[in-house]
């Protein structure tokens, strides 16, 4: 009996002596490996676990813990424990933003040019700075507001410029099948012009890596009227899937931005060539958000969305309150991350509770985008941009993009010339435009 109780003290003494936290930081583990064990087996009663294992390793092996999944976790832990989080966050971001620094990236960049003073610096600190080996392949329509791409002389690297005099395409019997003109401005017509416009990109690329003899990592595609607020994140960058923002999906997937490798990319870009697939599939009157998820689905390609830190600058108007199918207009200063829903520079008119009505009235799965958390605040955008708009701008924007707002506002012709010949000599790609006098002048006169 003695023996007994002298082991029993020698075994509580032991336990005693163990450092807790210690055990804290490896039982987490060691239960979800066992959890793994378990629905790995055929007989394993709870196989309907077996998308939560999914998760879990494909959160745990591939990709990063999100930020709001790191705060829960880490808010668990001893001080001591944190830091080594955090700091093991921090490894994971620099070595895959060294390895993004050291890969071929093409950024894509199409659409017209109508506000470029205000989005075009933004992309070019927020994307092109923040990879500088990444090449530029612009692809828009001239027109009287081409003028404002001589800002891009300021861009780290340039490949290829297409500028070019649209032209109406010819619509197939297939494509009046699958597309429809609802809800586009311009009918199908203005469906294929973007088609086009996308996919011009992708031929540029194509050809420029045959020129150069590579290939490139991964293709970014992004739109001219687009606005960024932060940097995009290394963590946007997923082998094997193709990435685009929440929200805007309009019944399929917004495809105002996309990442992906050269593989899904050439599906993803690939918009005016695939329809005859759509065809065959069957599919029809699919708008330009359907069509692009149907692309993508009837092709194999996986997806997934992120939220991103820009929105759509646009001058049209839209009814406010947007109603259930209605098209909410965030205020440029709103902090999102925005994921590509429409914008302009103005003074709230709708914030707090008042955005939570309004966003909780409209279908989720049509113009909808995230608001909670204070990210969102709308405006008035039934009418014209209010008057004194530029000076938003430029309270939000800060002072180096209301420097380039103001710098294209004063641009002289000659400037203009010469901006744009800089931009040539520092093209490495093809250039195909119309003479830069004509670029300059058609939108900036005798100025």
């Amino acid at each position: 009996m003695l023996n007994r109780k002298k082991t029993t003290m020698h075994i509580w003494k032991r336990v005693s002596d163990l450092d807790w936290r210690f055990l804290l930081l490896i039982i987490p583990p060691l239960s979800l490996l066992a959890f793994i064990a378990l629905s790995s087996t055929s007989t394993n009663p709870f196989s309907s676990f077996a998308p939560l294992r999914s998760f879990i390793i494909a959160h745990t092996f591939q990709q990063p813990p999100s930020e709001n999944v790191t705060s829960v976790l880490t808010s668990l832990q001893p001080s001591g424990v944190l830091n080594r989080t955090q700091s093991a966050g921090t490894r994971w971001w620099t070595k895959r933003k060294n390895e993004l620094d050291r890969s071929r990236i093409a950024v894509c960049l199409v659409g017209g040019a109508r506000r470029f003073e205000l989005t075009g610096p933004s992309i070019v600190d927020k994307i092109l700075n923040e990879y500088p080996n990444s090449d530029l392949f612009l692809h828009s329509p001239f027109d009287q507001n081409s003028f404002k791409f001589s800002l891009l002389k300021i861009a780290p690297r340039l490949a290829s410029v297409r500028i070019f005099v649209p032209k109406t395409l010819p619509e197939t019997e297939s494509q009046v099948r699958v597309l429809t003109a609802a809800n586009s401005p311009n009918g199908i017509q203005g469906l294929l012009q973007y088609f086009a416009l996308v996919e011009g990109c992708l031929t540029m690329i194509k050809a420029y890596q045959q020129q150069k003899n590579f290939k490139y990592d991964w293709i970014v595609r992004t739109r001219v009227d687009g606005y960024w607020n932060a940097p995009l994140d290394p963590r946007n960058f997923v082998p094997g899937q193709y990435l685009v923002p929440p929200g805007s999906t309009f019944g399929g997937l917004n495809d105002r931005f996309g990442i992906g490798d050269l593989n899904t990319s050439t599906v993803a870009l690939s918009r005016l060539s695939l329809v005859p697939d759509l065809d065959s599939a069957g599919l029809r009157e699919l708008n330009s958000e359907t069509a692009f998820k149907a692309q993508l689905t009837t092709h194999g390609v996986p997806y997934l969305a992120k939220r991103l830190p820009f929105c759509i600058v646009t001058d049209r108007t839209y009814s406010f309150p947007p109603s259930r199918f209605g098209v909410p207009v965030a205020a440029l200063s709103s902090r999102g991350p925005l994921s590509g829903a429409k914008c302009r520079p103005c003074t709230p008119a709708c914030q707090g509770t008042c955005v939570a009505n309004v966003m909780m009235s409209l279908y989720k799965g049509w113009s909808w985008t995230n608001w909670r958390n204070g990210t969102l605040q709308l405006c008035d955008a039934h009418g014209d941009w209010e008057q004194g708009w530029e000076r938003v701008f430029d309270r939000v924007a800060g002072k180096k993009l209301a420097e380039s707002r103001k710098r294209v506002g004063k641009l002289k012709l000659k400037q203009c010339v010469d901006d744009f010949n800089e931009m040539k000599k520092k093209s490495s790609g093809s250039w195909e435009t119309p003479p830069v006098e004509k670029m300059c002048g058609h939108g900036l006169g005798r100025k």
